[in-house]
């Protein structure tokens, strides 16, 4: 059960980080770079939570 509540959990704060970086005042280029990062951290998180890692 904690491994579901792991993985909501960041999902929703990656959801939550992309929405706000979607309301910076930042050029197209930029907010495409952070978005990927912030992709990038998540997928490798939820991979953590699922014992890949």
């Amino acid at each position: 059960m904690s491994l579901l509540i792991g993985i909501l959990i960041t999902f929703l704060v990656v959801i939550l980080v992309l929405y706000l970086i979607n309301m910076l005042p930042l050029d197209g280029r930029a907010k495409q770079i952070a978005r990927i990062i912030v992709i990038i951290i998540g997928v490798i998180s939820l991979l953590k939570y699922l014992a890949v890692f």
